[in-house]
């Protein structure tokens, strides 16, 4: 039943039906049968079967990087999917002891419990929501409605077509005039326009001209001394003082280290490189100190700014969301981390909602690395609209995964975070996706993966308050588990009935 889900997700073609399709095969497992034990099991195989093949590439960072047994490593990936798939194991018994008999009730109980199996996985234990369902519709029918309901919104909806399709062929004679019902409502929603409801949704000066740097140097290397960190500084160096672009954006630890530890004078070059003309730059690189911790983090110089990260002058933003096992060590997993070979740091936690860079009438926004899987604190960043970002800038190192999916899967997560809140998305990598996406979640420029390389193009800056931007921004997710508590509770009233 798993096996179709994940090829809808960042696949490269519409496949969105796949996802759809795997759910509908669920649910009709699920509507027959009678065993809550059993339907928890069927839940949880199909969890676990559809984690491991969507983040399958972890065997890469944990075995090939890390230095991880094999046997080890697939064992961790095939733990990581079961513990997940317990939310999806909890969902699908519940369903089987709660389902009424009426079948549209049923399917929104099917959808309610999915989408909260789905939401204890974006926030229990530092959340990991990688290939969320809502994802996959990216290209599809459900596409118009991201701005509205986000991706979790996306997913509910999904599960509950999947389910209403699954109960209406289980049903009698009225099972395919259902069916056609839901198709012709899902072939509708795919024809409306995309975010032509915003109001003021308008360019903002520009467009911005930008550079993106595309580093392409081997994970096994980049932190080593003698071979990639010299490497990644003659290079990200060279760029940087010959790039044109208003906006010159380096990716995620593209200066592998400290700035103290910089070669002498090397720091203070870039800082006057950009401290007088018409150019500004968004540059990689960890902070910090032994005495006050260190932290992941993008700094921005521009004309005016002087002065070192630790003092007031470059703009500074710190990661937020932090990798488990990649950037802190859960709590009482350290010997697993010593069984690896990763270079690992406890960082410091950035605060939600962190400022943005202010550059020729734009406002950008910087995120780390998976940070924006999180829209829900992406959004934080809208409070005030007069300080909503412009344009969004993701800054990722997806080396650590080789030239896999993970790359296309991370692109998919970022195109859906333009569509939520009409924004384009500039993103700087080391080995890809290096692109520049509008506002309509579209790839208008794009290098090569695995190249070293240099990317110039224009991005337009967006304003406006997309639907899904102002509830997550006051409300988080709470509307959500509000959606899928409700649900519970109506079906409990029915059953008392």
């Amino acid at each position: 039943m798993a096996w179709p889900f994940p090829f809808g997700f960042a696949s490269g073609q519409p496949l969105w039906w796949l996802q759809l399709l795997s759910l509908t095969l669920l649910a009709a497992q699920l509507d027959g049968c009678r065993s809550r034990w059993r339907a928890a099991f069927l839940g949880g195989l199909f969890g676990t079967a559809m984690l491991c093949s969507t983040f399958w590439w972890l065997f890469i960072s944990l075995h090939v990087y890390g230095g991880l047994a094999a046997p080890l490593t697939v064992l961790a990936i095939v733990l990581l999917a079961a513990f997940l798939a317990l939310y999806y194991a909890a969902a699908a018994g519940l369903f089987v002891v709660l389902a009424p008999v009426n079948r549209a009730l049923r399917a929104f109980l099917f959808a309610a419990l999915w989408l909260l199996a789905e939401l204890a996985r974006v926030k229990l234990f530092t959340g990991f929501p990688w290939g969320e369902g809502g994802y996959a519709h990216v290209d599809g029918w459900a596409r118009p409605l991201a701005a509205w309901v986000g991706v979790h919104g996306l997913s509910f909806m999904a599960a509950f077509i999947a389910a209403g399709l699954a109960f209406s062929l289980r049903a009698g004679r009225t099972r395919w005039l259902a069916a056609l019902v839901l198709v012709m409502l899902a072939t509708v929603m795919a024809q409306l326009p995309l975010n032509s409801f915003i109001a003021g949704e308008t360019p903002q000066p520009g467009p911005l001209t930008v550079t993106l740097l595309q580093g392409n140097i081997p994970q096994d290397e980049k932190f080593q001394s003698g071979t990639g960190v010299v490497s990644a500084l003659r290079w990200y160096g060279e760029q940087l003082h010959i790039a044109r672009g208003a906006l010159v954006v380096a990716p995620e630890t593209a200066l592998p280290l400290l700035p103290q530890q910089l070669p002498e004078g090397y720091w203070e070059a870039l800082q006057s490189r950009f401290a007088s003309g018409q150019q500004a730059a968004l540059i990689g690189v960890p902070l910090g100190s032994f005495e006050a911790g260190y932290s992941n983090s993008v700094v921005g110089f521009k004309p005016d700014s002087p002065g070192l990260p630790e003092a007031r002058g470059p703009y500074r933003y710190d990661k937020h969301h932090l990798v488990p096992f990649g950037e802190f060590v859960p709590v009482g997993f350290r010997w697993f981390v010593d069984l690896m070979n990763i270079p690992l740091g406890e960082f410091n936690r950035g605060a939600v909602g962190q400022d943005s860079f202010d550059w020729q009438g734009q406002r950008l926004a910087p995120n780390i690395c998976y940070e924006d899987l999180f829209g829900e604190e992406l959004g934080a960043r809208f409070a005030d609209p007069k300080r909503a970002p412009t344009i969004f800038v993701n800054v990722s190192n997806i080396g650590w995964f080789g030239n896999t999916v993970a790359i296309d899967q991370h692109l998919q997560i970022s195109r859906m975070r333009t569509l939520e809140f009409s924004r384009p998305m500039i993103r700087a990598t080391n080995t890809g996706a290096t692109v520049i996406i509008d506002h309509l979640g579209q790839v208008t420029h794009s290098l090569p993966r695995q190249t070293r390389a240099v990317l110039v193009g224009e991005v337009q800056g967006r304003s406006g308050i997309t639907p899904y931007a102002w509830w997550v921004e006051r409300y988080g997710l709470w509307p959500l588990w509000a959606l899928g508590l409700a649900a519970i509770g109506l079906a409990l009233a029915f059953r008392r009935r």
